[in-house]
């Protein structure tokens, strides 16, 4: 029976029994020309064509979401092979200076991945934790929501590629660890995606064990945390993982990854009106971070319906007071909250809604 998704890990099963050339040939079309229907591919002889079109489709089912009031974000939501949906988001900002190597000109263009279908540790303030989990995604449907961007810029942005990635979408990459890593080595790899591993970064709930883990990678991968709170008992009562990870032991992991890797970790903390947005938090969360290589993102929050954004102003001087007792601060930009793109957003839908593109 004819699948009607992508499905990449039957590749490999199909082209078992070919020469090993046609291994470079189909990953040239696939992850770097980025075709959608094997009959683009005219090196390959018609009866495999054929074969990898019925048992191996390269569709993906996806719709694309537009935000009307502004040309940074854009989110899909795609419908996997069992009918689940994840979505994934496509982020457009301006460069400072123009590469003129980039076929995409003066725009850099981050996509956010997402790791699972929903996500299990209910933080409060999150649309995909109020959402609850389903399952994990495997590596290639992870590889597959980079796959349908590098589409997307080929055909609607001139050729445009991808600068970045951000595995900080739907899901803990770290409670799926083992497919997350796999994902990444795929993306890595210079016969494949060929995206540098500096060019990737990951954001964790604080979960120590992958903290370790990644520290053992000899991946150049960065680091976020989500942190939002300088105290264990407050930022418990935002996310309930916290009551299995204190912050002295996630602050221990954190200083073994820096120690073996030598790369600086960013701390995301949400800014949240009259719960974490104080001086007196921004003192505490400065006296917390006073170490070597640490960084502060100051995150405004998009609203799910239980806070309220701190104002620019509070968020101004939250970040006065990091930096005035030395601890490194930006305030991260915020893009896609008009169609629910946006940091704590992404939801999903029920499973077998239609979609109304196929990419």
């Amino acid at each position: 029976m004819n699948n009607t998704t992508m499905n990449l890990e039957k590749l490999n099963q199909i082209l078992a029994s070919e020469p090993k050339y046609r291994y470079s040939q189909v990953n040239k079309a696939v992850f770097q020309d980025f075709i959608a229907a094997w009959d683009q591919v005219s090196n390959l002889p018609k009866n495999l064509r054929e074969k990898l079109t019925l048992d191996c489709p390269l569709e993906i089912k996806a719709e694309i979401i537009k935000d009307k009031t502004s040309t940074t974000g854009l989110k899909a939501l795609i419908t996997l092979e069992d009918g689940e949906t994840v979505e994934t988001v496509l982020i457009r900002q301006r460069k400072k200076t123009v590469d003129q190597a980039n076929v995409g000109g003066d725009f850099r263009y981050t996509v956010c991945v997402s790791s699972q279908v929903g996500c299990p540790l209910a933080c409060v303030f999150c649309a995909t934790g109020e959402r609850g989990f389903t399952r994990n995604l495997n590596a290639a449907e992870i590889v597959e929501q980079v796959i349908l961007w590098a589409r997307y810029l080929k055909e609607e942005r001139g050729g445009a590629k991808i600068d970045n990635l951000v595995f900080m979408g739907m899901g803990e990459p770290f409670l799926n660890y083992d497919q997350f890593i796999k994902a990444v080595k795929f993306i890595n790899n210079p016969e494949a995606l060929n995206i540098g591993s500096r060019r990737m970064s990951v954001s964790t709930a604080g979960l120590v064990e992958g903290i370790k883990r990644l520290a053992g990678e000899k991946l150049q991968i960065n680091l976020a945390i989500s942190l939002h709170a300088a105290k264990d008992e407050q930022r418990a009562g935002l996310m309930p993982i916290a009551k299995k990870y204190s912050l002295f032991e996630i602050l221990k992991a954190v200083d073994h990854y820096i120690i073996k890797t030598g790369r600086r970790v960013m701390f995301e903390y949400l800014m949240l009106k009259n719960i974490n947005d104080s001086d007196a938090d921004a003192l505490a969360l400065a006296k917390l971070l006073q170490r070597p290589l640490y960084l502060v993102n100051l995150i405004p929050y998009n609203p799910t319906g239980r806070f309220e954004p701190s104002s620019r102003e509070r968020i101004a001087r939250f970040k006065e007071i990091l930096e005035s007792n030395g601890v490194p601060a930006t305030i991260r930009l915020s893009f896609g909250s008009a169609i629910g793109a946006a940091c704590g957003q992404l939801k999903g839908r029920p499973k077998n809604r239609s979609l109304n593109k196929n990419l």
